[in-house]
């Protein structure tokens, strides 16, 4: 099935949900669970792969590596993280070449700085100047060779320079003629208002943590406010850790005969999603041919 693109998936759903995919499974199984599209990370998907954090030790050829194993797994239109672009100009227009070679509909790009980079949005240090962002954004709506495909301006301005200071920023990328943007790190419900009403008609994406430190809005809250994309970029992947330390710390245990476990019930139960994610039917089909 051919990949739609981001702005068909926006057209069936108002803003576009996209859970986070960190691997290949969780994007079939995003696909099969009814979504219209979804995102790729860069926390999420380097823990998965690499077990290594997102604060700018890998590169584009790691990247473009997990981005192509996730993106076959599923034809939904999806967002990926381009950080800023992994360098300069020249290394953006090459990014912009790869993550399109890979499928990628929609492309963030971010003003953090690489060498202070920091996983949590709300605690970046650094952002470069407004040149430098400004030319990379130019470079990425120049490179791209097809014009569905979105470039989206992402400000971590908040930490360092506050929340006026990435609305500034924000707003700046939209006259540049970029598709989108993005305020990372805001902390309060109050923050989002603001951002929606200073940029009120542009495409803004919004993302939910659902730690204790940030607002948990819901889709509807922020459809008011202005929004028209949200990811949710710890759901997926925390769920399976919690579900994957639950699980060993449990085994662990049997192992060491100090609390046995009953036979699991979850095999039988979960064996039908698990082999409609990975289309064992229609392998297995194959083997009559």
């Amino acid at each position: 099935m051919p990949r739609t693109t981001i702005r068909a998936a926006l057209a069936q759903e108002h803003p576009l949900v996209c859970p986070l995919a960190h691997d290949a499974l969780s994007a079939s199984m995003i696909e099969k669970a009814g979504f219209k599209a979804f995102a790729i990370g860069g926390s999420a998907m380097l823990a998965a792969r690499y077990a290594l954090p997102d604060i700018g030790l890998i590169g584009l050829s790691d990247m473009v590596a997990g981005i192509r194993d996730i993106a076959s797994a599923s034809a939904l239109p999806f967002f990926a993280d381009g950080d800023d672009g992994y360098g300069g100009n020249r290394n953006v227009a090459r990014m912009i070449e790869a993550y399109e070679a890979a499928g990628v509909g929609a492309i963030l790009i971010e003003d953090q700085n690489r060498d202070s980079k920091q996983q949590r949005a709300d605690r970046a240090k650094h952002v470069c100047d407004d040149a430098v962002i400004e030319g990379k954004l130019r470079t990425a709506m120049a490179a791209r060779s097809d014009k569905e495909t979105f470039i989206v301006g992402r400000t971590d301005a908040y930490g360092p320079l506050g929340l006026s200071a990435a609305i500034r920023r924000a707003g700046r990328y939209l006259e540049l003629g970029v598709d989108g943007v993005f305020v990372a790190g805001l902390t309060a419900e109050s923050e989002y208002e603001e951002v929606g009403r200073a940029l009120d008609g542009a495409f803004l994406s919004a993302a939910m943590f659902g730690g204790a430190a940030t607002p948990w809005l819901t889709v509807s809250e922020l459809r008011d406010m202005g929004y028209s994309q949200v990811s949710f970029p710890a759901f997926v992947i925390s769920r399976a850790v919690a579900a994957m330390q639950d699980g060993l710390v449990a085994l662990r245990a049997h192992g060491d005969g100090t609390t046995p476990i009953e036979r699991p019930d979850f095999v039988d139960s979960t064996r039908p999603f698990l082999d409609d994610a990975v289309a064992l039917a229609k392998w297995n089909a194959y083997a009559g041919t």
